[in-house]
């Protein structure tokens, strides 16, 4: 990918990194947020429309040629007699754009009777979380509510659960292995970085009361930040311990709703996980957008704008 880190390929202008058939560049969002600044990126309608690049129309080709990759799918699933031991899922794409998205699930619904359950994709790739949560309700209300609904790369707890209560059930991502094999352990109170010096002493668990072997087994701080980036047997045991954390989050918030108790849950949750942090405004908007108001009784706790995670303010940094 050509860096244009002001938006703009040094020498070169838009059509004419077109015409060399690069389809890929890299702008810097740091930079484009001290200058020229969100408000005017936001007043030009992005950073593609900003710096003169066309691209509605390939995301408009690729969510159709999703609807007729189903077709295919369902027609050899049929044919094949694997209806009987598999289940397809439909994919609802249409990038960042809601009308491309109510096309693509009208398409996707209009096929109902042909497939078990539903996932929404084109997400997780840097958007906007206003934007991501957003998208995520629109698929959300409009599907099915007798299919499962899959929001395929969500791994952060935060993520997780506004993605619940807008109406999902099932999620993947990398996350919770790939960040053990950095020596990051996920906790209820947040993200924990064990190649940090401070855990060289610390004889405690990664989380006291956790099930997973290596928080039962009595495996020490201090034993995996010795041997975090020496030992392959280190990250095995960090990655069994942030599987079952994202499974204990999942079950936990399951459990709520069958109780009728979720609005609770997410309360407790995320006072626990962001602590005197703050929370991240677009999950407060998501979550008020469902009934679920995180700063009832809390008008002291901290709200930070725009795209801010955990990770931001956290010893995992």
């Amino acid at each position: 990918m050509p860096v244009a880190t002001q938006a703009a390929i040094k020498g070169l202008t838009p059509q004419q990194v077109e015409a060399l058939g690069v389809n890929l560049i890299l702008n810097n969002t740091y930079h484009l947020n001290l200058r020229p600044g969100i408000e005017v990126l936001k007043e030009a309608g992005g950073a593609h429309k900003f710096q003169g690049l066309t691209v509605g129309p390939r995301v408009g080709e690729a969510m159709w040629r999703t609807v007729r990759w189903l077709d295919r799918c369902i027609e050899f699933h049929q044919s094949s007699g694997k209806d009987d031991v598999q289940n397809l899922f439909a994919i609802v794409q249409g990038g960042l754009d809601p009308d491309l998205r109510d096309q693509c699930l009208d398409e996707m619904i209009a096929r109902k009777d042909k497939v078990a359950g539903y996932a929404i994709g084109g997400l997780s790739g840097g958007e906007e979380k206003e934007i991501f949560w957003r998208v995520i309700k629109q698929c959300a209300d409009k599907l099915p509510e007798d299919r499962p609904r899959y929001s395929m790369g969500i791994g952060f707890a935060e993520d997780l659960l506004v993605c619940v209560a807008l109406g999902v059930d099932m999620a993947d991502c990398v996350f919770p292995t790939r960040t053990a094999r950095f020596g990051v352990a996920l906790t209820s109170n947040g993200p924990l970085n064990l190649r940090l010096s401070k855990h060289a002493t610390d004889m405690s668990p990664i989380e006291a009361g956790c099930p997973c072997p290596t928080c039962a087994s009595g495996t020490s701080r201090a034993i995996l930040h010795h041997n975090i980036t020496l030992e392959t047997a280190a990250a095995h045991a960090i990655t069994q311990h942030n599987l079952v954390f994202q499974a204990r989050v999942m079950g936990g918030a399951r459990d709520a709703i069958m109780n009728g108790t979720f609005p609770d849950y997410l309360k407790t949750f995320f006072a626990k996980f962001f602590g005197d942090a703050g929370y991240p405004e677009w999950c407060v908007n998501a979550l008020r957008s469902v009934g679920v108001d995180l700063l009832e009784g809390r008008p002291d706790v901290k709200v930070n704008p725009g795209d801010y995670a955990k990770w931001e303010y956290s010893d995992a940094v």
